[in-house]
């Protein structure tokens, strides 16, 4: 009776890999909290599909237990390089380059973790890092689930899960995802369960029910090290918006680690908006500074550049004199508040003569014109003393840009370098200022190409991280899409180009007014340019084509105001840029130019035409109408309302539109994706039927009922035919008994077993009490194990059997 409950025994050990794929995805669902979006789960959920489908396939084909999770990991592997590069070998294989390239993309959504707020925007930078991280735990719970047996185990990997959004979240998470992590777990448990009974009760197959204590308390060990490990290196990584690398608690290394492209865009992109600062007694609207970046790499962009200095103490009375230094202007005494802000670094206005209210660890570089301390510290408000007015477009046009500092002296020349830049790039900055007879009118020539709306240039936030020589070029002369970042570059390197001294500026536009303050958000977060002015010292340049927010100095409008005396001088103002194009953001007074791009882009951008998602609801819903009726297509007496035949093709169109189904999930990531899906289904279809055809066989066979016998004999014929030795259709049972035990060499188990098949078929034949015989079961198993043992199957027989491509030649006589 052994043998009886084979089918159901088989149906709940291929179960386990699908039931533990589940329950790592239902736990990965907590990562929704720090997660917008839910394109990432469909992502997600097909990279668990492919691990847990990878695993069945080695398994089925005998590779050794520990050489499968290398498998799965190659997998993954395939499916990252597919989706998220275009240099794999084949598109599909990995390679130096495409791993190259994915190394990149998972870098990008690092600084997106560092420097995001949670919940972080659903990019493909973090969907390709929640594929790699949950694959991994996908394959570690497939390994303890189904290889070392022990599912209890996976209960403490998928807890990791758990933790990291737990100690990111702000709140609590919902309900419904403790809920749902539970109940997968307990399901995989309840399989597991169900498992070990049939094992006790001897249904399993030999070797099905195994002790595999010894392994999967060795397994289980390494998962918690490794998730304790990970764990413990991944904390850093997490959520630390400004912190300064290498220079913690004790530090001192007067180097600041900082990356501020990469805080920006995770400002910019953290989908939420937060207050930051509330300014008091600003006169005017104006950029609030917050670092300078000097030094531009080709591979990297713009970045602080050398060593920071010591400086001076901040609130130590007056600050150094700068450049650009006029003892007679007028200053502005202003109070910043920030809203929560723990950073290494604090912003500032114009050009800073005294800072007060301040602890005596923040230092501040003149040369630089940064506020900055070497550990993150909170501060309640300062006082700053600066000034405001800025020269007029006459007195700019009569300065030059040779970078003569104060006293004389040469500002650095960093300043200056450009390496790397691409020579068109050099003739378009030429050609845009051929007409310009001093450096003001080349910097505002420049300045006046990126804002021009005949020239194509656009505002999103939606655009590659990177920033080398290849994409400057590709932003500067095709593309013309990007948000500050890209401007800001852009115009810095074509004025150095120009023999133009210029930096990267980031820090803050002009905000809105509330009550009593002006008002600084992340939504305010900004990048823009600075040029030198000898006897000036740094002009403000913005070339970004903002919709509104723009601060635009009186020296590129042209606004002048009289003094007291009647002098004129110049005074930032405000005014509006108007949009660069139709598809340009519009936001209303309240929101930012910012926001509704990235809303733009996520609506437009992203978008899945209709008839992708009514394709593919329309696939799985024929797939599971036609998967019902086949079935569960039985009349209240227990009679079949289809027949065999036509189940047999309710089933086939059930696999058809499942695999259509699947075929368009796949195209959500990419259509080469799709079309190895496709490919990779037709090539499985016959080792799916035989399978299929295989399980339905031996379900009737366990049923002992009337059919039961000719179920036994139609599957050893068809085992036969797969190994290269048909029927004849003139041969009785009996010799065709006796050629499949000389063709395949069975032993004395496989010919007692088919001694007994042959007995029960020809009495549920000839004998008026068709009964199926209860050691029916038993036999064929002994015969197929037989045929396993003395006449395994090649891989192409199994790929490809010829039970299923070529026609039996017996009938039921044979």
């Amino acid at each position: 009776m052994a043998g009886r409950g084979s089918a159901g025994g088989d149906w709940v050990v291929a179960t386990t890999p699908a039931v533990a794929g589940l329950a790592t995805l239902c736990t990965a669902m907590a990562l929704s909290s720090v997660l917008s979006g839910t394109l990432w789960v469909v992502y997600l959920g097909v990279a668990i599909a492919v691990i847990a489908g990878v695993g069945v396939l080695l398994r089925s084909v005998r590779v050794p237990a520990p050489l499968v999770p290398f498998g799965q990991f190659l997998a993954l592997a395939c499916l990252l390089v597919t989706i998220f590069t275009r240099t794999g070998v084949l598109v599909v294989l990995p390679g130096p380059r495409s791993l190259g390239d994915l190394v990149g993309v998972l870098g990008a959504a690092l600084e997106e973790v560092q420097t995001g707020i949670p919940p972080v925007p659903d990019s493909p930078a973090m969907r390709c890092l929640v594929m790699l991280a949950i694959g991994v735990v996908a394959v570690v719970v497939d390994t303890l689930a189904v290889a070392a047996a022990a599912p209890a185990a996976s209960g403490l990997v998928l807890l990791c899960v758990f933790a990291v959004p737990v100690s990111l979240a702000d709140e609590m998470l919902p309900l419904w995802i403790f809920v749902l992590g539970a109940a997968a777990f307990a399901l995989l448990l309840a399989v597991d369960g169900q498992h070990r009974q049939s094992a006790w009760r001897g249904r399993l197959p030999r070797g099905a029910g195994v002790n595999s204590a010894p392994a999967a308390t060795a397994v289980a060990g390494a998962a918690v090290v490794t998730a304790l490990l990970a764990g413990l290196l991944s904390a850093p990584l997490v959520g630390t918006v400004g912190r300064l690398p290498g220079t913690g608690e004790g530090g001192g290394t007067g180097k600041l680690g900082i990356e501020p492209m990469t805080e920006l865009r995770g400002m910019l992109n953290r989908g939420q908006t937060k207050e930051l600062f509330r300014v008091r007694d600003l006169p005017r609207q104006a950029y609030m500074r917050a670092m300078t970046l000097r030094a531009y790499e080709p591979d990297r962009g713009f970045r602080l550049g050398g060593s920071m200095q010591s400086g001076v103490q901040a609130n130590d009375g007056e600050l150094p004199r700068g450049v650009g230094y006029d003892p007679d202007a007028k200053t502005e005494v202003l109070e910043i508040e920030p809203v929560d802000w723990l950073d290494n670094w604090l912003p500032v206005y114009g050009k800073p003569r005294r800072i007060e209210s301040l602890q005596d660890e923040w230092r501040f570089d003149p040369e630089r014109e940064m506020l900055y301390s070497q550990q993150q510290r909170e501060v309640d408000r300062y006082r700053l003393e600066t000034v405001l007015d800025t020269p007029t477009d006459e007195q700019l046009r009569q300065a030059t840009a040779r970078g003569e500092g104060a006293d004389g002296e040469r500002i650095n020349q960093e300043y200056l370098d450009a390496p790397g830049v691409d020579q068109r790039v050099v003739d378009l900055a030429r050609q845009v200022t051929a007409s310009a007879q001093n450096p003001f009118d080349r910097a505002k020539a420049l300045h006046d190409y990126f804002k021009d709306p005949d020239n194509g240039f656009q505002y999103k936030l939606e655009t590659k991280n990177d920033f080398d020589s290849g994409a400057l070029a590709d932003f500067v002369l095709t593309g013309k899409t990007g948000f500050c970042e890209q401007y800001a570059t852009a115009m810095a390197i074509m004025a150095r180009t120009l023999g133009l001294p210029s930096r990267v500026a980031v820090g803050f536009t002009a905000g809105f007014p509330s009550a009593e303050y002006q008002t600084i958000t992340t939504d305010d977060t900004h990048a823009w340019v600075e040029i030198y002015f000898d006897g000036y010292g740094w002009m403000t340049f913005d070339p970004t084509p903002l919709s509104d927010r723009a601060v635009v100095p009186p020296y590129i409008s042209g606004n002048r105001v009289e003094n007291e005396d009647g002098a004129s001088s110049a005074q930032v103002t405000t005014t509006t840029t108007t949009a660069v194009s139709s598809s340009a953001a519009n936001p209303s007074a309240s929101t930012s130019a910012d926001a509704a791009a990235q809303g733009q882009q996520d609506d437009g951008g992203n978008r899945v035409p209709a008839w992708h998602l009514v394709a593919l609801v329309g696939a799985l819903a024929l797939a599971a109408l036609l998967a019902a009726v086949a079935l569960l297509g039985r009349r209240p007496g227990g009679e079949r309302a289809v027949s065999g035949r036509a189940k047999r093709v309710l089933v086939a169109g059930a696999a058809g539109s499942g695999v259509a189904a699947l075929a368009l999930t796949a195209a959500l990531l990419s259509w080469w994706l799709a079309a190895v899906v496709a490919v990779a289904a037709v090539a499985a279809a016959p080792a799916a039927l035989r399978e299929a055809t295989r399980r339905a066989r031996l379900r009737r066979v366990a049923a002992l009922g009337p059919d039961a016998a000719g179920a036994a004999w139609q599957e050893l014929i068809a085992e036969s035919l797969d190994r290269g030795a048909g029927v004849r259709s003139t041969e009785t049972v009996r010799v065709a008994a006796r050629r499949l035990v000389r063709e395949h060499n069975l032993d004395e188990q496989g010919r007692d077993g088919l001694r007994a098949v042959v007995g029960a078929v020809e009495r549920s034949w000839y004998s008026a009490n068709g009964g199926a015989d209860p050691t029916l079961p038993t036999a064929v198993d002994e015969v197929r194990r037989s045929l396993t043992r003395n006449a395994p199957l090649a891989l192409r027989a199994k790929v490809l059997p010829k039970s299923v491509l070529q026609k039996p030649p017996g009938g039921k006589e044979s």
